[in-house]
């Protein structure tokens, strides 16, 4: 339409707040599992399953870009959860079990392999969605059976750490900053650093490596220096 002299016109904008899309992987060998698990993604905005795969190597094999991956733990190829989550951390990707818990061992395996957390097949979808939402982005999330394999593991071996190093590791690995950790422990920031360089050299000769302040939150854990996370109450 041509505008006359005199007449003007206004263009109407909209703004959108600009969605953060996260690329999901799915391994599950159980066809209906994974459809379900599609149908619970397919109206979310923000979470893209883009890739299935019946094993991790097939995964692999695709090449696909992903900020997540949801891992079944018992899987037709005979893999272990272990070997599986580090070929995944390998290429840098986060993993989140998918699982129906049954077996109190495999999911013991995967807590320790370093995954982000454990949520069960028969959790509602709002609950299921929630977790990968927080797996992605990087969360932990926090669940009774990731606790509980935590919790239920007898065979941790210790790692020595003296009473100084498990006061610095307590207040870091609980959110604080090092030169946070150093007001509140009395000391210089050089020396909370090289308390946490021991620290984790400890926990890797030890066979519990914990290269991430995330690791190191889950060690503190494990070994009774923080308490185990309240779980959040059900909606």
């Amino acid at each position: 339409m041509t505008l006359g002299t005199g007449e003007s016109t206004e263009v109407e904008t909209e703004t959108t707040e600009q969605v953060h899309l996260r690329r999901i992987g799915l391994v599950e060998d159980h066809e209906s599992v994974a459809v379900g698990l599609q149908a619970i993604l397919a109206d979310e905005a923000d979470l893209d399953l883009v890739a299935v795969a019946t094993t991790v190597d097939e995964l692999l094999s695709r090449g696909p870009q992903l900020d997540l991956v949801v891992l079944d733990l018992r899987l037709g190829d005979g893999s272990s959860p272990r070997s599986n989550v580090e070929k995944l951390h390998s290429i840098g990707v986060q993993v989140l079990v998918y699982t129906g818990a049954e077996n109190p061992f495999l999911v013991r395996s995967a807590a320790r392999a370093g995954v982000l957390g454990v949520v069960r097949k028969s959790e509602p979808a709002a609950a299921i969605v929630s977790a990968i939402r927080r797996a992605a982005a990087g969360g932990q999330v926090v669940t009774t059976d990731w606790a509980a394999a935590i919790d239920g593991d007898p065979h941790l071996p210790d790692v020595g750490l003296s009473p100084r190093q498990r006061e610095v590791l307590a207040l870091y690995a609980s959110g604080e900053k090092a030169g946070r950790v150093a007001r509140l422990a009395g000391l210089s920031e050089q020396t909370v650093n090289d308390y946490l360089v021991r620290i984790r050299n400890k926990y890797a000769e030890a066979g519990r490596p914990a290269p991430t302040k995330t690791d190191l939150y889950k060690r503190a854990v494990e070994d009774g220096w923080l308490p185990m996370p309240e779980l959040p109450p059900r909606s």
